[in-house]
């Protein structure tokens, strides 16, 4: 992919949530809420502090992470929905 975030900011992509409950029940999409789970696509360079040194982001690409509901900006890449969001949006990385 051609997009690179800068500063602090991540590009990740949602990962799917199921189809179905545990119980059998499908889900329908006008029921379904967006994932708060995604992979990280691409990671800027990180954040700066005042003197000018740069902080390196604690994230790499292909990390599972989880975000908060209402974190960042949804845009479209060739196609794909992704979300740009800033490190701090993360809640933490998927083991």
């Amino acid at each position: 992919m051609a997009f690179k975030p800068l500063h602090d900011r991540v590009l990740v992509k949602r990962i799917a949530s199921d189809e179905k409950t545990k119980g059998g029940l499908i889900i329908p999409d006008t029921a379904k809420e967006k994932p708060a789970e995604g992979e990280i696509v691409a990671v800027g360079e990180g954040a700066r502090k005042d003197s000018g040194e740069l902080i390196a982001p604690s994230v790499k690409a292909g990390d599972r992470i989880l975000f908060g509901k209402w974190s960042g900006t949804e845009v479209t890449l060739n196609g794909e929905e992704l979300l740009i969001m800033k490190e701090s949006d993360i809640l933490g990385i998927i083991g």
